[in-house]
């Protein structure tokens, strides 16, 4: 349970510090560990659902925030960032480095800066909901927003 806590605080601090106080997160008893699950829990369809991925590309390891009904295109998301080629982190690497767990993984609250590519696709909707660090946390977020609180690049990195 503490783990979970540090975890929402993580995200919790970089809103605060980053002029996003203002964005709420929620904690609830239904899992979002999944899209599916996150969904069905927040009451919007799949594509509202923000998937936060921790990639390396080269030997940096990057975001790559995915609209909820995507599959990453490994490819794409690599040269986005300037790199050739990349792959997933593992659970255990992206626990054990960031204390973020598969299913509760933000796109915000690390302690390094991290590049990001967001796909495309999120910026088709005002609003999309975002893991705030575990599970059971999460947050509503403007792309837009996300785009600047990240520092992150906007591209087309789905699988066709």
């Amino acid at each position: 349970m503490e783990d979970n806590l540090n975890a929402i605080n993580k995200v919790r601090k970089f809103l605060d510090d980053n002029n996003a106080a203002d964005i709420e997160i929620k904690v609830i008893e239904k899992s979002i560990f999944t899209v599916e699950d996150a969904a069905r829990a927040i009451g919007v369809d799949s594509e509202y659902i923000l998937k936060s991925l921790i990639f390396v590309f080269g030997k940096t390891p990057c975001l790559v925030l995915m609209c909820g009904a995507n599959h990453v295109d490994t490819k794409l998301a690599a040269h986005a960032l300037g790199f050739t080629r990349g792959r997933m982190m593992p659970p255990d690497d992206v626990f054990a480095n960031y204390g973020f767990k598969i299913g509760g993984v933000p796109p915000v609250g690390y302690d390094e800066k991290l590049p990001a590519v967001l796909d495309e696709d999120l910026f088709k909707y005002k609003v999309v909901w975002s893991a705030a660090g575990t599970d059971h946390a999460f947050f509503p977020v403007d792309p837009e927003r996300l785009l600047k609180l990240t520092g992150g690049v906007e591209a087309k990195i789905k699988k066709d």
